[in-house]
């Protein structure tokens, strides 16, 4: 479970990252960076406070299936900023964003029940709080495309933090659980056979 999350957030990683690139390298790398020292302080303060609980997961697992979520969330925020970005540069480029988005949601989706199932969540459960993570998009979309010339300059910086909290999440955490499951051969098939999965729905869509 960790390693297909791992690869299909690798690609996602990949596919924002691209999509900042293209408004301003700058300011992407800068949100790479903001995010990854941004998800270190919610990782330490969430270490002093081990009693969280989500979805029946409790303990250091619930702290982790915490963060999943909430990193997911921060990426479908970005999400939703680009689709009304998207709109504010005419309704036939929103729409191919919009259902290029809507077909990512499904293995990101995947991701997050994949991390929140083995550590004791019911599917229903992890079904619940993957559609949850998805909700920033329709809510930022509105006012993104209302106010399109305010909230472009920021978008690169928003695909950033999200990117960069995923990285750190992937490479030290997910990684090194599933290394302890399978094979470092098995290991890396998974990942780049769930990355390439999950890239082809990018470049198909």
């Amino acid at each position: 479970g960790n390693a297909v999350a791992a690869g299909l957030m690798l690609a996602a990683c990949y596919s924002l990252i691209v999509e900042g690139f293209a408004f301003s390298p700058l300011r992407t790398l800068a949100g790479v960076l903001g995010g990854v020292a941004l998800i270190l302080i919610a990782n330490r303060w969430l270490k002093r406070h081990d009693g969280l609980s989500i979805a029946n997961v409790q303990g250091a697992d619930g702290a982790k299936v915490l963060l999943i979520v909430g990193i997911m969330t921060a990426h479908s925020a970005a999400e939703g900023v680009g689709v009304g970005v998207g709109y504010g540069g005419g309704r036939e480029l929103g729409d191919f964003i919009t259902i290029a988005i809507a077909l990512h949601n499904v293995p990101e989706g995947l991701a997050i029940a994949l991390i929140m199932v083995p550590r004791g969540a019911t599917v229903a459960r992890a079904a619940l709080w993957s559609v949850i993570s998805s909700l920033p998009q329709p809510l930022l979309a509105v006012p993104a495309f209302l106010f399109v010339l305010t909230f472009q300059p920021w978008l690169p910086v928003g695909l950033g933090l999200a990117a960069g909290a995923m990285l750190w999440m992937i490479f030290s955490e997910l990684l090194p659980e599933a290394s302890a499951d399978i094979s470092h051969e098995g290991l890396g098939a998974v990942v780049v056979v769930a990355f390439a999965a999950m890239l082809g729905v990018t470049l198909l869509f």
